[in-house]
């Protein structure tokens, strides 16, 4: 019971996993959620107890902390990971698709946050560390649902930071780059799955070729000279969770401290002008 206890969400794979396993080896007590019972094996067996969770199912979430904190007493460091990326034009985005993708990227970790917040005040002190994206700080074409929810799950993040510093609990913000992991081919794949039909009766036919390209090239499986690996994203997530000052925010990769600084300086119509010569537009 002397070392302190984490929740890491999405650890079956990436950056979850990583973030996990970076935990074990600075002592903390780590539990690792799963959605399939299966990939909580290898998990076990590096020293992280597997826990299976959606993180959009309620009574789930209630079950996974009332859980931990009866082990434990506490979960002293949240992780919230889990999340995917839909890629689409906003026109075509299906409204079932927005919820889906807002209750995984920021219901989910929102509402885990609530559930651990009594006990980390109970006992003075905790960690939330949300896991969002440089795509927080700015927006691509083709991702505007993806980025809402990053967005949102920053603005929230800022809020409770301001809410709960007085209780001894920090609030830090996890922004890599592009990462090659699970989340890049998980990206494509949802990508190509929702386009629709190409043709001559679809105006976003061209944009959405062009998109898959882009995303095919960005998620190609080989690492760019700029951007991070998963555990350098994972070293981040270990020095939010045991500095004894965190920053607010942590971007990580050369990309991303680059982008988020550049898109604060430019005026929007400069902005988009970069944007229309280096990513697809309509």
């Amino acid at each position: 019971m002397s070392r302190l206890t984490a929740l890491v969400t999405g650890a079956s794979s990436g950056i979850g996993r990583a973030a996990a396993l970076g935990l074990v080896h600075a002592g903390f007590s780590v539990y690792g959620s799963v959605r399939d019972p299966s990939a909580g094996v290898e998990l076990h067996s590096a020293g992280v107890t597997p826990v299976v969770l959606d993180v959009t199912d309620e009574a789930r979430r209630v079950a996974v902390v009332d859980e931990i904190q009866h082990e434990r007493g506490a979960v002293d460091v949240l992780v919230n990971n889990a999340g995917y990326a839909l890629q689409k034009p906003v026109e075509q985005i299906e409204i079932s698709e927005y919820h889906h993708q807002f209750d995984t990227n920021v219901l989910g970790p929102m509402r885990l946050s609530q559930l651990v917040l009594p006990a980390m005040r109970g006992q003075g002190h905790g960690r939330i560390i949300n896991v969002t994206s440089m795509g927080g700080r700015f927006t691509l074409a083709g991702g505007g649902g993806y980025h809402a929810s990053k967005y949102a799950l920053e603005a929230l993040s800022d809020a409770m930071r301001l809410e709960v510093r007085s209780f001894g609990v920090h609030v830090v913000l996890i922004e890599p780059g592009v990462v090659q992991s699970e989340f890049g081919a998980a990206a494509r794949t949802s990508e190509s799955k929702q386009q629709e039909p190409s043709g001559s009766n679809d105006p976003y036919a061209r944009f959405n070729a062009e998109l898959t390209r882009t995303l095919a090239l960005t998620y190609s499986g080989t690492r760019k000279r700029f951007d991070p690996t998963v555990d350098d994203v994972a070293r981040a997530v270990v020095r939010a969770a045991t500095s004894p000052s965190p920053r607010a925010r942590y971007a990580v990769g050369l990309r991303a401290k680059a982008l988020i600084t550049g898109r604060r300086l430019t005026p929007d119509a400069a902005w988009d002008a970069v944007l229309r010569r280096t990513w697809p537009s309509n």
